[in-house]
């Protein structure tokens, strides 16, 4: 029997220039008013140094303050955090604690480290015991979270929508998640001004992952081609979906007129606000109907990175961006699939300002426009990597099953190979 139940949720939205000024209000609201003569309401800010250093964070602990609430910040957010990373704030905020709320400032990595410590502040066990299995237990959260607040500072990871929290596991070198309703933030608070900062890389990068945001759940298996749920089989990720549909078409046509200009021109305040909109559009998207091939892939990509260090980033340590990552393989992906839904990335192809060359050929062009890496080879992977980085991407099961075929060890192989050069 088929399916023919589709899911939605969202968090509550607040978007503008400014809306960030406001969030001492929002917080109040969701933690309570203090008693008479008790202890101030206590909330968790979690940044990252880099963001920490643009002020941000500082300013919006000093509007909660202002409201009477009791602000402890936590700077040690990783940029593309690891099991270590994410143990390590868990530990923090375990020692500094309890708390009322917590409040993410940063892009992806400090939204997914906030809500890796709002999972183990309210839920017995270890971070590995709620991690996906295979890779990790694949436990369910018993108890309601705290109230959550996202503050994105980049444009495009749609963290601040989603019931997802990435991670790496250095161990075994892969990058896997934690996926469960109660993950998805209480308040997305979207101010694009925050966001005037991102250098151009990190635009590039952060862009491309609201594109695939987009483009995978535009293109996913319809949710009634799935088999037929109960009520308690029901994920997050049901498939493509009349509202998620609108979500990512609106994503496209706003990526098409603003992307380009976002990366060569910061302070292009328009086209800022633009993507800030596209990423909100494409994560309401995509939280509810997922994503598949080119993240899947992206997980190992960036797990077994060795030596690639892009500008903008932290130089520290090696890095593949997690939305460079994905774009890698999109368009060999989405040759792929293809004839599953021709029309569709026919569509997208259109949506994106092709104008009749195939979806693969207006990816290529724009990755080069906005200057990303040629390929996978330009990473540091080549043939001999191929049959690992597969590996990785099967271990990703519950991404692929949302692909609109059936994906197949081969089929990896050959995504991987036609994307170590692009150019």
């Amino acid at each position: 029997m088929s399916e023919n139940v589709f899911t939605y949720a969202a968090p509550g939205l607040k978007f503008g220039r400014g809306a960030s000024e406001e969030i001492g209000w929002d917080v109040q609201q969701l933690c309570g008013a203090t008693a008479e003569g008790g202890p101030a309401r206590r909330v968790l800010l979690v940044t990252d140094p880099g963001v920490a250093a643009t002020g941000h964070p500082d300013r919006i602990a000093g509007a909660m303050r202002s409201r009477g609430l009791d602000v402890v910040v936590y700077a040690g957010a990783r940029v593309e955090p690891t099991d270590a990373s994410l143990e390590d704030a868990i530990a923090h905020a375990r020692d500094a604690g309890p708390f009322d709320a917590v409040v993410a400032v940063g892009g992806g990595s400090a939204i997914d480290t906030a809500k890796a410590v709002d999972l183990l502040l309210t839920n017995d066990g270890e971070l590995m015991d709620y991690v996906n299995a295979p890779v990790g237990g694949g436990r369910a959260p018993e108890h309601p979270l705290l109230p959550l607040v996202a503050v994105p500072t980049t444009t495009g990871t749609g963290a601040e929508s989603t019931t997802i929290c990435v991670l790496d596991v250095l161990a075994l070198k892969v990058k896997t998640g934690i996926s469960h309703a109660r993950l998805r933030p209480t308040l997305a608070v979207v101010d694009p001004d925050l966001t005037m900062t991102q250098p151009a890389m990190v635009t590039a990068s952060c862009g491309m992952d609201i594109l695939c945001h987009a483009l995978e759940s535009w293109t996913a298996r319809w949710f009634g081609d799935f088999a037929a749920k109960q009520p308690e089989q029901r994920v997050p990720y049901c498939g493509a979906n009349p509202i998620a549909d609108m979500w990512a078409e609106k994503s496209l046509t706003l990526l098409a007129g603003a992307f380009r200009r976002a990366v060569h021109d910061g302070s292009d305040r328009e086209a800022r606000e633009q993507m800030a909109l596209a990423a909100t559009f494409a994560g309401l998207g995509f939280g509810n109907a997922g994503v598949h091939v080119p993240h899947a892939c992206a997980y190992p990509i960036a797990g077994r990175v060795r030596d690639y260090r892009p500008e903008g980033y932290p130089p520290d340590e090696p890095i593949v961006p997690h939305g460079m990552a994905v774009v890698m393989t999109a368009p060999a992906a989405f040759d792929l699939t293809f004839d599953a839904s021709p029309d569709r990335h026919r569509r997208a192809a259109e949506l994106l300002g092709g104008e009749g060359e195939p979806l693969p050929d207006v990816l290529r062009g724009l990755m080069r426009d906005v200057g990303l890496p040629s390929g996978l080879a330009e990473l540091g992977y080549g043939s001999a990597d191929v049959d690992d980085l597969v590996e990785g991407a099967l271990k990703q099961q519950r991404l692929l099953a949302t692909a609109p075929i059936d994906v197949t060890a081969d089929d990896l192989a050959t995504v991987f190979r036609r994307s170590l050069e692009h150019w």
